[in-house]
């Protein structure tokens, strides 16, 4: 069989991935983009090639043996940005799953690695490829070896055989050495012969064949102003060349035989690729396949009863009631379970919402309940007109307060948590898919009964434990009044004007018509603009736009490619235009009307309490939390969010910059909490301070980047991060962040000493004691660290912000109802509170709306409320 040996170089194909891929982060954060990309590569040369032996190369440091000869080598080149440096521990743990050599050797660079290995490999009688993304490394092809070079990416690939250099160049491999000579190369600063360029290099190599038979020559070379350079810079030239050979006799200490490989272990990747969040490649090594449980589960004594009698209930109950659908607004209860000191029992739903006895106990005060996901019960019995009351304790909130960085997947994974063991998960005993089934009472009764049991048992413990981390008040003050207000408003939905939402959709069906004619005529002809592939050869090779970027199955279309060619072509324009349309018709005019309660004509969103680290809450079913607002038409979709009584009107508070009140608060920064006491425009305060002009002298432009700094400087924004957002050089944008923090020095020490203590504590916490653990803040992986560290900046911050509308709501909705109002809070999205209130309620929420959220909690700066009303949510902005 013949040997085939892959030699890659690592950091090469890190930086193309980095560069071709926009930043991509996992569900912690944390920049994938380039270990994606690196993958997405690994994947398709394992695929094709087919090697028997493979090895990754990487650069051992900055400096090399080639700094001797000249000290400026690479000198030129811009600092990685962290984005990408973060990104290498991870390529290198991709590689030890995958069982794939790595290797790197001080004073030397990856391409003299795979130069002295192709060497050796091809005296061995190997086939050799080699994959990279720098020219360089084309001068070690050879009948044995193929130099891939991926162009536009990493999708694109052009490999480099001797008659395809010859082709190409009219040269051989050896020559393209000479030609770096000669023309140098300004991405490693090898400085060649000035004036002499590619084309000049070529010809003079086709007439002279080597640098060192050109410059024995020179007299002979056509052109005195040629001639005179090749004269005056000849030791340059001799240099230049030196610096781009790759040394095929480096001392490599692998042998060819320790590269071998037969294949990988998918178990091994799957756990990263979890982690990493590269959901569309586990299918491709099918690791979303499900693993059985088989444990042996402690016995239990526990009773079906047939009919409920007052005696059964004691003072303190642990009540668990199973709905299956994530919907619970339209699924039905499964079936309850009940444990107390004294019994275990389980009640069949329809006993249980028929009788007057479970009603009366349920919706006695005095009887105190121990639940898991208080809204969830509530919302489910209250579709059988029973109202929960008592709840004393959830174990999901308790759970997700302890340490929402841990993932709620089902309930047994909450009770293994903490200690009880004896449950099942939901997938284990229900079944997955087709196979999913609910099994008869006998079956059921046993797996609620468990349920119910571990809610009683975990409740002390779990109490201790929010007790010494000093946030019961967080969890009982805070969380568990509010799961009953979100409860509330998920139960009174907010109704739609259906007849209005249709009227749009109508609307932009005709614009997307008008749009796909524009198209179609700017084009030249009618394809599928929805089909990435007709659209990239209309783009690309009709109109000879410009090609960024490629995938496995030909031109990128992605939108941050074609933003980048929107003064390009008019056409280009259009397309986005009918993007956004297109999306705007399809998740939310078709999207609310699929979701609209037809008994109502109303939506009934679900928050998600127990979800984001931060404590921010986020909806779903529908996300009412990212209508699109950037769009006129997206705008007007609030315009189908009405009063569900009439002569009413919706009214929308929200807090202004909240979450840079919450950083001058914490920060202590004395500019900043000044600023917000004269009630300054913050941005022109910092375009004023950066830029050191008056605040006439501010423009729009200067007000933008103050702008984009002012919101990302707290989150660990880099250099790089910042030029992306403003479409600026990373030196530019280096220096802006710089005259920040000199302007605000509060603020720079405020991100120093947090990290600093987080480094101390493991965790860091917001204004009411929500806190979040860092493991990684001290991890020797530099990724991981880099993100503990931007997270640690940001959590207090945009966790307080969280913090101070959930208290918001609880205070309005105690408010509201000692003034006896008939207003409704509907809506909560970020920062905004949204109700609905009759037209004579209109002027006593001007006056405590903005008390109530004003005085959530007390700071250094004021809180500002500002509101608006009117007769739909658009016009109440």
């Amino acid at each position: 069989m013949q040997k085939k040996l892959v030699l890659i170089d690592g950091n090469s194909i890190a930086y193309r991935a980095f560069f071709a891929l926009p930043l991509l982060n996992n569900d912690k954060g944390i920049h994938t983009n380039a270990v994606y990309g690196f993958t997405m590569m690994l994947m398709r040369i394992l695929e094709d090639e087919k090697p028997t032996h493979i090895m990754v190369a990487f650069d051992a440091g900055k400096t090399t043996f080639r700094h001797k000869t000249f000290t400026e080598y690479k000198g030129g080149r811009q600092k990685t940005p962290p984005e990408l440096s973060e990104q290498f521990p991870y390529v290198r743990e991709l590689l030890k799953a995958y069982g794939i050599a790595q290797y790197e050797l001080e004073n030397y660079e990856a391409d003299d690695i795979i130069g002295t290995l192709s060497l050796q490999a091809e005296k061995d009688g190997y086939e050799v490829k080699v994959i990279s993304g720098d020219k360089d490394l084309t001068q070690l092809s050879s009948d044995k070896t193929t130099v891939s070079i991926t162009r536009k990416g990493i999708t694109e690939i052009e490999e480099y055989t001797p008659e395809h250099i010859k082709e190409k160049y009219g040269l051989t491999p050896d020559q393209i050495i000479d030609m770096k000579g000669l023309m140098g190369d300004s991405s490693d600063n090898i400085p060649g012969v000035p004036g002499v360029g590619e084309k000049t290099a070529i010809k003079l190599l086709k007439e002279f064949e080597t640098l060192e038979k050109l410059l024995e020559s020179t007299d002979k070379v056509s052109g005195k102003k040629l001639k005179e350079k090749l004269e005056e810079f000849k030791d340059q030239a001799i240099m230049s060349k030196e610096l781009a050979t790759i040394t095929r006799e480096a001392p490599v200490a692998v042998e060819l035989d320790q590269l071998e490989y037969e294949s990988y272990e998918p178990e091994k990747l799957i756990g990263l690729f979890k982690e990493l969040g590269f959901n569309s490649l586990l299918d491709k090594i099918g690791g979303n396949e499900v693993v059985e449980e088989n444990e042996t589960l402690e016995e239990i004594e526990f009773k079906m009863i047939s009919e409920i009698t007052a005696d059964l209930f004691t003072d303190e109950n642990a009540l668990y009631v199973e709905i299956l659908e994530d919907n619970y607004h339209y699924a039905p209860i499964v079936g309850l379970a009940v444990v107390n000191e004294n019994e275990k029992f389980f009640i069949p739903t329809e006993l249980a919402i028929k009788s007057d006895v479970f009603k009366q106990w349920a919706e006695d005060e005095s009887k105190k309940k121990i639940v898991y996901d208080t809204k969830r019960t509530e919302v489910s019995l209250r579709h059988h007109d029973i109202h929960l009351k008592g709840i004393e304790f959830d174990l999901l909130l308790a759970s997700y307060i302890i340490n929402p960085s841990e993932s709620i997947d089902d309930f047994s994974s909450v009770a293994k948590r903490h200690g009880f063991m004896s449950v099942q998960s939901d997938e284990a005993f229900y079944g997955k898919g087709a196979k999913r089934k609910v099994p008869g009472e006998e079956t059921l009764s046993e797996h609620l009964a468990r349920k119910a049991l571990a809610l009683f048992e975990l409740q002390e413990k779990l109490v201790s434990e929010l007790k010494e981390n000093q946030q019961y008040e967080l969890f009982h003050e805070l969380e568990m009044p509010l799961s009953l207000i979100l409860a509330d408003m998920e139960s009174t939905g907010i109704k739609m004007d259906l007849e209005r939402l249709r009227s749009m959709g109508e609307d932009i069906s005709e614009k997307l018509k008008a749009i796909e004619g524009r198209i179609y005529e700017l084009a030249g002809e009618k394809f599928n603009i929805n089909s990435p592939k007709q659209l990239g050869v209309i783009l690309f090779e009709k109109l000879q736009l410009p090609a960024i970027k490629k995938t496995k199955t030909g031109y990128s279309t992605s939108a941050d490619v074609l933003e980048k060619l929107e003064e390009d072509h008019e056409i280009i324009r259009e397309i986005l235009h009918f993007r956004q349309l297109g999306k705007l018709q399809s998740t939310y005019i078709e999207g609310l009307l699929k979701v609209v309660n037809p008994k109502n004509d109303k939506v009934h969103t679900r928050y998600n309490q127990a979800l984001t680290q931060t404590g921010r809450l986020s909806s779903t079913d529908p996300n009412l939390q990212n209508i699109p607002i950037r769009l006129e038409e997206g705008r007007k979709i609030r315009q189908a969010f009405i009063p569900s009584e009439e002569d009413w009107v919706i009214f929308a508070a929200d807090y202004s910059q909240i979450e840079l009140r919450v950083l001058a608060h914490i920060a202590g920064d004395e500019k900043l909490i000044s600023a917000f006491k004269e009630d300054l425009d913050i941005h022109t305060k910092t375009a004023m301070e950066v830029f050191n002009v008056q605040a006439d002298e501010v423009t729009s432009n200067m007000r933008r980047h103050a702008k984009a700094v002012n919101f990302g400087i707290v989150y660990g924004i880099s250099d790089y991060g910042l030029s992306q957002s403003l479409n600026i050089n990373r030196k530019e944008a280096g220096k802006f962040i710089e005259k920040y923090l000199d302007s605000y020095p509060g603020v720079k020490d405020y991100m120093e000493d947090i990290v600093h203590d987080a480094k101390q504590k493991g965790y860091v916490s917001t204004l009411l004691q929500r806190r979040r653990y860092l493991p990684e803040i001290t991890s020797r992986n530099f990724n991981l660290r880099s993100f503990a560290e931007r997270t640690a900046m940001n959590t207090p911050i945009q966790g307080s912000a969280a913090d101070i509308i959930k208290k918001a709501m609880i205070d309005m909705a105690h408010r509201l109802e000692k003034e006896g109002l008939k207003t409704r809070l509907l809506l909560q999205v970020h920062d905004e509170l949204i109700f609905e209130a009759p037209k004579e309620e209109i002027e006593k929420l001007k006056e405590i709306v903005p008390d109530v959220m004003e005085h959530a909690v007390e700071l250094k700066v004021p809180l500002k409320v500002d509101f608006s009303y009117g007769p739909t949510w658009f016009d109440a902005k």
